[in-house]
């Protein structure tokens, strides 16, 4: 009698154990390297929560978008909205998650976080090689101030595919006809000058280890690898800060029902408003309308409803911008088109 409790209970502790392993599932996600410190905050706490843990592969969006379409992955991430045409083709939805500023970042002698001031034309001729030294006039009359060298500027750029490349690009069209003209934008283009790094991190290091150096970055990468930032002159004509407050800003005007029709393809660049970073973008998930394991894709879903409705005061401390509620609903709304996903 005794033998056959014993076997009794270890295997109702087996089923249990089992059972438990089936319950926790593990999320697999990869691509944007902007939205890689609050996915992965978000997904440590998340994971004391729910038991549920995620694999999130910081690869660049370039590289998030290929494994998407690989079915590799649950979800893909990118900066770089897709066109309807090619959501459709692959049988994907996408649907924004967070809000952040992309910043341009110096190794300057002297030159202190915040201290030098850029607009949108300048940047585009640095990184275009017409204004290669630190102490152009062009620099010089925007920093009266500022006690600058005469050292070669760097050049530091993305040499992956890369949606903050995208987003950064798109931003300098929009303010220089010549980088509209010769350069363009996307996640990986024919940079005119400059050295290329892997990821946010590899741009951040570059610049952190190159005297003289400038790069761009999603702003939690300057702070947490103590770089210098640049302020910008915005679109009104205003200098700001990238502030959280002024992501928020550039964004404020945002009309997300309209973008919930049009596969919320909505950027926030150059955006008018005395407050507005002129460099705010999103990154968007990329997911299967019909996956090939609804349950893995239903708990993706879940981890991102949680980290909208419940982890915005974990992204804004990692100096990210939460979705505002509207926003939110729309986007849960949007996921009646996923198949399992209970919406």
């Amino acid at each position: 009698m005794n033998k056959h409790f014993k076997a009794l209970t270890g295997a109702i502790i087996g089923l249990a154990l089992a059972s438990s392993a089936t319950m926790a599932a593990e999320i697999t996600g990869a691509g944007s390297t902007f939205v890689f410190p609050v996915v992965a905050k978000w997904s440590a706490v998340y994971k004391g929560v729910s038991g549920d843990s995620l694999n999130y592969q910081s690869i660049g969006s370039g590289g998030g978008i290929a494994q998407i379409k690989a079915k590799t992955v649950t979800f893909g991430a990118t900066d770089k909205p897709l066109s309807s045409k090619e959501l459709a083709a692959a049988g994907l939805a996408q649907f924004p998650v967070v809000i952040g500023g992309i910043v341009p970042i110096v190794n300057v002698r002297g030159v202190a976080p915040g201290q030098l001031v850029l607009d949108g034309n300048t940047l585009a001729l640095i990184f275009m090689g017409k204004i290669a030294r630190w102490d152009d006039p062009a620099i010089k009359k925007l920093n009266p101030g500022v006690n600058l060298p005469g050292q070669a500027i760097a050049v530091v750029h993305r040499a992956d595919g890369s949606g903050t490349t995208y987003q950064f690009a798109s931003y300098l069209s929009r303010i220089n006809k010549d980088w509209s003209a010769n350069v363009g934008a996307d996640t990986a283009i024919d940079w005119p000058t400059g050295i290329g790094a892997k990821g946010s991190e590899g741009v951040a290091g570059n610049v952190a280890q190159i005297s003289g150096a400038i790069g761009y970055v999603e702003y939690t990468y300057a702070k947490q690898n103590h770089l210098a930032y640049t302020k910008m002159i915005n679109k009104d004509g205003k200098t700001v800060d990238p502030t959280p407050d002024n992501f928020k800003a550039a964004a404020a005007s945002a009309d997300w029902a309209a973008a919930s029709k049009s596969d919320f393809i909505i950027l926030f660049l150059d955006e008018p408003g005395a407050t507005s970073w002129p460099i705010t973008a999103t990154t968007f998930a990329l997911m299967y309308k019909q996956p090939g394991d609804p349950a893995a894709s239903a708990s993706a879903l879940k981890f991102f409803k949680w980290g909208m409705e419940k982890g915005g005061d974990l992204a804004l401390g990692l100096d990210y911008v939460p979705l505002p509620p509207n926003a939110v609903s729309t986007i849960e709304t949007s996921w009646k088109g996923i198949s399992g996903s209970g919406m």
